[in-house]
């Protein structure tokens, strides 16, 4: 034993070297690349700010949501009948249009008095999508009605935790940081998070359509865990005041109060997100029936979906990056683009046209809420600005969801249907572009932002 004690001693034989070996050599790529994914998230004071550390929670935030969008769409939509799909995404959409009225006047408010409870709201949301997640696991199979209460509250809680977040990233910008750059930083490790991951959950679908929502809920409870790592001045709420949508009174800070780049900006956002809910629903049974010529439905969707997503992908890029004298011109520019790739969409209805369609909505919209941000930063004062932005976001999930709720009752026609888009994004444009172009040529220079981003 003493020999056997000496040789240990002496160091590793053989067998523990080539251990050693094989431990580096797996651990250097995965460690690598950790080290590589924080200086990318931590760079230019976003680490020091915490901005990094919220960064990074997003990202987890949107491979978690994929996960269970990709298990909720193969028990919902893909393994019934058309018809039977078309029941059951509608009872989806109708269960989670009421929530969403009562959360568009109640979140924000409740913001407002909690806001000491930033990090704890955010860390219940991904709790209770963990929890959720699981719950969802045992029904996935059946479809059965218990289904449609916990994909309620997997939404209702993905959104909270949106507006949340939103409140959150005008605490944690570091110097000289616009507030449109910081939400683009977010925004992109999301969508690259949700494209990475999406394989991954398509894989685990393979092995048993339970298998996603394990992966959904271990990553929640890395998430809770990770919203309390955020920096404490978060759940600061010094100098902060109410946000009245409605109000028109001097004395109380309102959206009304600011001009009209902000009112204007948001309708022609609400525009793009009723488009985003129309289009996702309305060529998700489209393209069901009638897939791209020599494709299956499933790879349809899937380069629809790829098209939208490098579009919105390109457009948060763009964004961090792009010089304009106001973006008020942005908005109105990606609206009117939007609005003639729909009607060229509805004349010259094609496998072309949705693609392209589905990538310019992709961008217009990342452009256009870069855009809203930055006239929400600069006319929004800082006292009321956090909750400015909670109430905007929720406006604009509303959007979504009506949207979605007219490609459902829509019949599959495509040319009806991208015209019905055409009139969609014809509304915003009525009410959004003109305001847009006089708040733009009537805004002094000096408070006209050198950046958009």
């Amino acid at each position: 034993m003493a020999a056997a004690r000496s040789s240990n001693a002496a160091g590793p034989g053989p067998l523990g070297r080539a251990a050693r070996a094989v431990g580096r050599a797996l651990h250097l790529p995965i460690t690598g690349t950790a080290r590589g994914i924080r200086r990318a998230t931590h760079a230019h004071g976003a680490g020091e700010s915490g901005l990094g550390k919220l960064i990074e929670l997003h990202a987890v935030n949107g491979a978690g949501d994929v996960m269970i969008t990709v298990a909720l769409a193969s028990t919902v939509f893909f393994s019934v009948p058309t018809d039977e799909a078309r029941g059951r995404v509608a009872l989806y959409l109708a269960i989670t249009l009421a929530p969403f009225a009562l959360l568009a006047p109640v979140i924000g408010p409740l913001l407002d008095h909690i806001p000491h409870g930033r990090r704890a709201a955010m860390a219940g949301a991904m709790l209770a999508r963990a929890l959720l997640a699981l719950m969802l696991s045992g029904a996935v199979e059946t479809g059965d009605i218990e289904l449609y209460p916990a994909a309620l509250g997997v939404l209702v809680s993905s959104k909270a935790y949106g507006v949340v977040r939103s409140a959150v990233v005008p605490r944690l910008l570091p110097p000289k940081f616009s507030l449109v750059k910081a939400n683009s930083r977010v925004t992109l490790a999301g969508l690259l998070a949700t494209g990475a991951s999406a394989p991954v959950a398509i894989g685990l679908q393979q092995i048993g359509p339970e298998w996603p929502l394990y992966g959904a809920f271990t990553l929640f409870v890395v998430g809770t865990f990770l919203a309390f790592t955020l920096p404490h001045k978060v759940d600061s709420a010094k100098g902060e005041r109410k946000a009245h949508m409605l109000t028109h009174g001097e004395t109380k800070p309102s959206l009304r109060t600011v001009g009209p780049s902000v009112l204007h900006g948001l309708q022609a956002n609400a525009a793009h997100r009723a488009l985003s809910g129309f289009l996702i629903f309305f060529l998700a049974f489209l393209l069901r029936v009638h897939p791209l010529p020599g494709q299956s439905a499933a790879v349809s969707l899937g380069m629809v979906a790829v098209a939208a997503g490098v579009g919105n992908a390109l457009g948060t890029a763009v964004g961090a990056w792009l010089r304009a004298r106001a973006p008020e011109l942005i908005i109105a520019s990606v609206l009117l683009l939007t609005l003639t790739t729909t009607i060229l969409a509805a004349a010259f209805f094609g496998t072309g046209m949705v693609a392209v369609l589905a990538g310019v909505a992709g961008l217009s919209q990342a452009l256009s809420k870069l855009s809203l941000d930055a006239t929400i930063q600069r006319d929004v004062p800082e006292s009321v600005r956090t909750s400015a932005f909670a109430r905007s976001e929720t406006l604009l999930q509303m959007s979504w969801v009506v949207g979605g709720a007219i490609g459902i009752a829509l019949p599959l026609n495509g040319t009806v249907g991208m015209t019905v888009a055409a009139a969609i994004v014809g509304v915003g444009a009525v009410a959004a572009v003109r305001g847009l172009l006089s708040a733009a040529r009537h805004t002094p220079s000096h408070h006209r932002p050198t950046r958009v981003a």
